[in-house]
């Protein structure tokens, strides 16, 4: 009995390991899918002076931002402060690059994310960047998200 119980303990953790993690499986998700040209709305929070202009409104077309727009609609363009890093987290496949980047880190404290049930992209993340340090810490949400044309 021990042995049959042994058995099926290995089959079930060869099984649980086999399917990667979730941030693989969803990232997998997310690929298959196959949505080359979206639009959604990204929050970016954390202790900076940009809270006021979020959510911000993302067009995405090939992986690369066409547009980027503030809550009120307005545009930001590349000369923009905070331009750059609005751009580096404001595609799906850059949150996902994120997010791995962040598992990875040594210093990393919690790493919280929820993903679309049926897409697989991010909903949201709260990043700890380096544990027990203050201020460091990304917030990120994603909504409306629609696939375009």
């Amino acid at each position: 009995m021990k042995k049959l119980i042994l058995i099926s303990m290995v089959f079930i953790l060869a099984a649980c390991s086999a399917g990667g993690s979730e941030l693989e499986r969803n990232r997998q998700t997310w690929q298959d899918a196959g949505i080359t040209h979206y639009r959604m709305d990204l929050f970016l929070s954390c202790f900076c002076a940009f809270n006021e202009l979020m959510p911000l409104s993302v067009e995405v077309q090939d992986g690369k931002v066409v547009s980027l727009a503030d809550k009120d609609g307005n545009p930001i363009s590349a000369d923009d402060p905070n331009y750059e890093f609005f751009v580096g987290l404001a595609t799906v496949d850059q949150l996902f690059d994120e997010l791995e980047s962040a598992m990875k880190s040594p210093e990393a404290g919690d790493i919280t994310v929820k993903y679309d049930a049926v897409l697989g992209f991010p909903t949201e993340a709260s990043i700890d960047y380096i544990k027990n340090a203050v201020d460091d810490e990304l917030y990120v949400t994603v909504s409306g998200f629609e696939g375009l044309p």
